[in-house]
């Protein structure tokens, strides 16, 4: 396996195919880098050089007991990018890598990265407030917190039906995709799967979506039940400098898998834009 020590001394493990202009993706929660296979290979297959990381407390990287946080995050992501001397990258963040991507280049892209893109993405905040009224009850994330103590295991299998939208009537129900949600998420570390939890919830990212320089593509469904559209994808396109939002009509919060053609063609499209 790929893997590199971070200054800390955690070792992280990373994926790193092909040749060619370079593409880096951050997972979601409580996912790994396998979740962007299919982007990865299409991608890799046209020229790129692909790279994605397992966070820590997460599929094959360390399990460790503190730096299960949002800034911890970002400085492993920094220190990889550093390590394989990554420039003018295409930095691409689904759900909470969403989130790392934007802190990442909002606070130490340049000059390795080029553009961004967000997909289902937690930014700006999810957490609901006076300020955010759109968004959800903390009493929702107490909740997560709660199943991934209680069982996680169940949990990440209940979890699958709205994540990929298999609740929704009509919906072709992939039972192989359900049980590799599933695997993913019982690889990682329950205490860094429920640390992480508050970094997409309730860490606020108005700011790191401001200080974004580069060309930022974001995409979102409208039918994403996890990270609901009006709070996230259309919240945050108004708050990056040089954003375009696309929105998926119908698409689930598990898109890269559920609309794979249509986000590996996007992306493609706007890398060589």
């Amino acid at each position: 396996m790929c893997t590199f020590k971070t200054s800390d001394g955690t070792n992280i493990y990373y994926k790193d195919w092909g040749t060619g202009p370079v593409v880096v993706f951050s997972h979601g929660w409580p996912l790994s880098s396998d979740a962007w296979d299919s982007q990865m290979l299409f991608l890799a297959t046209h020229g790129y050089r692909v790279i994605a990381h397992d966070r820590r407390g997460h599929g094959r990287s360390d399990q460790t007991w503190h730096g299960n946080n949002m800034d911890q995050y970002v400085a492993d992501l920094a220190e990889l990018l550093d390590h394989l001397d990554v420039r003018n990258a295409v930095l691409v963040g689904h759900s909470t890598g969403g989130g790392e991507v934007a802190r990442y280049v909002a606070n130490q892209g340049a000059p390795r990265v080029g553009k961004a893109v967000l997909v289902s993405a937690v930014p700006p905040i999810m957490v609901k407030s006076a300020s955010n009224p759109n968004g959800t009850p903390l009493e929702v994330f107490d909740g997560i917190r709660q199943s991934v103590l209680q069982n996680r295991s169940q949990f990440y299998l209940d979890l699958t039906l709205p994540f990929f939208g298999y609740n929704r009537p009509h919906a072709e129900v992939s039972e192989g995709i359900r049980q590799s949600f599933w695997l993913q998420g019982m690889m990682g570390s329950i205490k860094g799967q429920y640390d992480c939890v508050h970094e997409f919830s309730e860490v606020d990212y108005t700011d790191d979506l401001k200080r974004i320089q580069v060309p930022t593509l974001v995409i979102h469904g409208d039918d994403d039940q996890i990270v609901p559209i009006d709070a996230a994808g259309k919240r945050s396109v108004e708050l990056v400098p040089n954003a375009k939002l696309k929105v998926y009509t119908g698409a689930p919060h598990g898109l890269p898998i559920t609309r794979e053609d249509d986000l590996n063609r996007d992306l493609l499209a706007f890398i060589r834009e």
